[in-house]
């Protein structure tokens, strides 16, 4: 009698065990179907795309105490800069004064088009003021983007070398066409000047040129 009962009470335990194990399973199989809906996934690049048709950006190095203003002039409209910083076509987006009020310890400048008007377009690049005792490298930028749907493309690069204060230079004069394309044969540097055409207006931060 007593073997009858110890063969009952092993069966018993092993069904026991075989039901724990399968409710087990099924509740990681279900947490495991529930988890892409509980932390989706993160939008694609794709799907955040930043404003502007024409992006343009001046970068020194950041451990650089310089202060290096970008200018840029679309087709018909002002020379925007520290001192203008909004035409029709463009706004400059940073003001950066090198070390001073710095929180993100980067140097960095960069201006923004609200749509692509055909025609020539200039980008300078001025030292302001240098704490530094070595010559500044500025790498420029130009990107191009036809409507907000589309993905910004670079069009241009280059770096140029600062070498005084006061020192302005032509980074890049290019066309662009009605379709936001790059003219053939219409990049060139020759020295345009931007910055002085603003010359006489103070910026908020009572800066003059």
């Amino acid at each position: 009698m007593r073997e009858v009962d110890l063969f009952d009470d092993e069966s018993g335990a092993t069904v026991f065990r075989d039901v724990i194990m399968l409710a087990l399973a099924g509740f990681v199989t279900l947490v495991l179907l529930l988890l892409p809906h509980l932390n989706p996934r993160a939008k694609t690049e794709d799907a955040i795309r930043s404003p502007g048709n024409v992006i343009i950006e001046a970068r020194w190095p950041d451990e650089m105490d310089a202060d290096v203003d970008l200018w840029v002039q679309a087709p018909g409209d002002v020379p925007v800069g520290y001192s203008n910083k909004g035409g029709a076509v463009f706004n400059l987006l940073r003001d950066d004064l090198g070390h001073t009020a710095d929180l993100t310890g980067l140097n960095y400048e960069f201006s923004y088009s609200r749509g692509v008007p055909a025609g020539e377009y200039a980008v300078n690049v001025h030292l302001y003021r240098n704490h530094e005792s070595s010559t500044i490298p500025v790498s420029i930028v130009v990107s191009v983007k036809g409507s907000v749907n589309e993905s910004a493309k670079q069009l241009l690069a280059t770096k140029v070398t600062l070498e005084h204060e006061g020192q302005e230079l032509t980074a890049f004069r290019f066309r662009l066409d009605d379709k936001a394309r790059l003219v053939s044969g219409s990049v060139h540097d020759l020295p345009k000047s931007l910055r002085t055409a603003q010359a006489a207006h103070p910026d908020r931060q009572g800066r003059r040129p």
